[in-house]
């Protein structure tokens, strides 16, 4: 932690006033969100306020606090939610002096939204497995898609609600590019039998094979490597037929009332040493700045068959509704 402070020191050289605030909504894992709270502030001497939410659960509360603004800045989660609040002017346009050291993903989020948002990190969404559970009830990895819809899988599977997760909204688009929309709802109608749960969080399917609740989850990758720091038999792996990415992202708030705070905020997380923090919370998404270190453990894109993912049409407002209206009405309320 000494190290990460001296580092984070070094990429705030210019210092902050004691008398600022700034407040964060964070949408990725609470480890980290923790991690940026107390090393922020003893690092630029900021009273930082967070507050934990997934990514649709974020976008809800800018929706319904846009005439009211209560947050400066968000931080992580889906890409598609803070291009949708791009859309619907609920966040500022801002060009970091940073964006040129970002990789070209990033900066292509950036362009997409009017620079209303910015890639901070990207992940692969991917199944996460007990290796113990599995090996136990005779069951076999799942490599593709379509394994998933193994009966043997019956119960055994869990995943986010598409309506309150991002990465449960990556997989519905995801499906829907891979397989076309018509497949994609068959498809989805025939896993809904091998569903044990719809969660909340995007996080809790990958937790609760973990702790060994469910055999399966549909889940980013990147999100099993901690899990099994902890000596949680669990292993993850990307379907062989296909997969999309997620592209985590940064927005400021339209209406901030901290705006100086939440830029510099902006400006620290797009610094290598802030992004390299994410590894030492036991997140292994790939950093957008092209200047960090990359852990060993973070999935190795070019072993990985990505769809080429429409973020500007997936991540507009209109179609992640009508998407959730449609799997609310043709899947979630199927029996299982």
């Amino acid at each position: 932690m000494k190290k990460l402070f001296a580092l984070s020191c070094l990429a705030l050289a210019a210092g902050v006033s004691q008398a600022q605030t700034v407040n964060v909504i964070c949408s990725v894992q609470a480890e980290w969100c923790n991690m940026i709270g107390t090393v922020y502030a003893k690092t630029t001497g900021t009273k930082i306020n967070i507050s934990m939410k997934g990514s649709g659960e974020a976008l809800a509360q800018l929706i319904a606090e846009k005439d009211n603004p209560k947050t400066d800045i968000w931080f992580g989660g889906t890409g598609d939610p803070h291009l949708q609040a791009a859309e619907q002017n609920l966040t500022l346009e801002y060009k970091s002096p940073a964006m040129a050291q970002l990789y070209p993903w990033a900066q292509d989020q950036a362009k997409q939204s009017g620079f209303k948002t910015v890639g901070i990190y990207s992940g692969p969404l991917g199944f996460g497995y007990n290796t113990e559970l599995v090996a136990k009830k005779k069951l076999q990895v799942p490599k593709t898609w379509n394994d998933l819809l193994n009966p043997a899988f019956k119960g055994e599977i869990q995943v986010a609600n598409p309506a309150s997760s991002g990465t449960a909204y990556t997989m519905v688009a995801t499906l829907v590019q891979l397989m076309g929309e018509d497949k994609a709802f068959d498809y989805m109608k025939q896993l809904h039998k091998n569903i044990s749960q719809y969660t909340r969080s995007g996080t809790g399917p990958i937790k609760a094979v973990a702790r060994g609740e469910t055999t399966v989850s549909i889940s980013f990758v990147h999100d099993g490597p901690g899990e099994k720091m902890q000596g949680f038999p669990i292993d993850t792996i990307t379907p062989a037929d296909g997969t999309g990415a997620e592209i985590g992202s940064m927005s400021i708030i339209k209406g901030s009332r901290n705006l100086e705070a939440a830029q510099k905020f902006y400006e620290w997380a797009l610094t290598p040493a802030a992004q390299e923090m994410a590894a030492a919370a036991k997140q292994f998404q790939l950093p957008s700045n092209k200047g960090a270190k990359n852990d060993p453990r973070i999935p190795d894109f070019k072993k990985i068959k990505f769809i080429n993912y429409d973020y500007a049409k997936y991540g507009s407002s209109a179609e992640r509704r009508r998407l959730i209206a449609k799997w609310e009405k043709e899947v979630n309320s199927l029996p299982r």
